[in-house]
């Protein structure tokens, strides 16, 4: 059995969907404070969902009851929620992911813990593509919590012999993403203003680039991790060896709806690194981790998931790659 922490997330969801259509008993944990029960829709009466919180240790330890793999997706994500709550940002990314490996090690079950880490433990260094054995620098509260679980996971490996398996991702974008939150991510923003005809909020100059990565990358890469021999303890980059600036967002966002969009520029956000690009060799050798779906195809399949779900009769024109 697989557990998925924050399954009704966006990016839990999609491994969710994932492990049914491979006809994986798959049970859900999530507090649903960010996760939406619509996303399960697919799937709701084939997985077995347990609503509770990482920081309530009685319904971690009942959530991993006879499980085997542990997809660790549940968090507080975004660096300016970070800055502006640092404390609840580390009480469940730093603590409950505490929490889910002491619980893990205890079941006796469980043979391996995928843990959702982040590209952001790199900071702000300016050697690209960022490895996975540079030493990190984290410059926001959310990093350095992703960063300490991260160091949690390869002591519990190392200690315990519980195996953990840490994938830094790289930005991933992709259907189910929400556009609601003041936190959400830039690509279902972009869309969504574009959509509406509002002006696309660009943070600074808008030339900070980004490892944009599409959820189906992240999906194999998860599934990889969680069955592939011999790399208990290590730490992975998921990505795609490119980058792609703000300003070519909001421009191949403007491609997709084949109209004009409004740009708007605020002053940058503080925790925002400049760039990052992963080098994937690692994933490639060991997990033998390839993407399969690139940017532009990517941006055009999030653009007609956004169109159809926001209710809009626009259909995406063909994306660049």
């Amino acid at each position: 059995m697989y557990l998925v922490t924050g399954g009704a997330g966006f990016i839990g969801s999609n491994i969710v969907e994932a492990l049914v259509r491979k006809g994986e008993r798959v049970r859900i944990l999530d507090n649903f404070s960010t996760g939406s029960r619509a996303n399960l829709a697919t799937v709701d009466d084939r997985v077995e969902i347990i609503e509770g919180d990482l920081r309530d240790m009685e319904v971690v330890r009942r959530a991993v009851e006879g499980v085997t793999y542990i997809s660790h997706q549940a968090a507080l994500r975004s660096v300016p929620r970070s800055v502006d709550d640092p404390m609840s940002t580390d009480a469940v990314n730093t603590h409950g992911t505490l929490q889910l490996l002491v619980a893990a090690r205890d079941a006796k079950t469980v043979r391996r813990v995928v843990y959702a880490s982040s590209s952001s433990a790199y900071g702000d260094a300016p050697t690209l593509p960022k490895v996975e054995d540079q030493a990190p620098a984290p410059i926001s509260p959310y990093a350095v919590a992703k960063l300490a679980a991260e160091y949690y996971c390869r002591t519990f490996t190392h200690l315990y012999g519980l195996e953990t398996v840490s994938l830094r991702y790289f930005n991933v974008f992709g259907p189910k993403q929400s556009p609601e939150s003041k936190y959400a991510a830039v690509v279902p923003l972009f869309m969504r203003a574009a959509l509406r005809d509002e002006p696309l909020i660009v943070h600074g100059d808008g030339e900070q680039s980004r490892d944009f990565t599409y959820i189906d990358n992240v999906v194999q890469a998860n599934l990889l991790a969680c069955n592939t021999a011999g790399v208990g303890g290590q730490v992975f980059n998921i990505a795609c060896n490119s980058r792609h600036s703000v300003i070519e967002i909001a421009h191949t966002v403007e491609k997709l709806l084949g109209r004009p969009v409004k740009i708007e520029h605020t002053p940058p956000r503080a925790g925002d690194v400049r760039h990052t690009q992963a080098s994937i060799e690692k994933a490639e050798r060991l997990l033998h981790y390839h993407p399969t779906v690139g940017f532009g195809e990517g941006m055009r399949r999030t653009f007609a998931y956004l169109c159809a779900e926001l209710g809009y009769a626009t259909q995406p024109a063909p994306a660049a790659s």
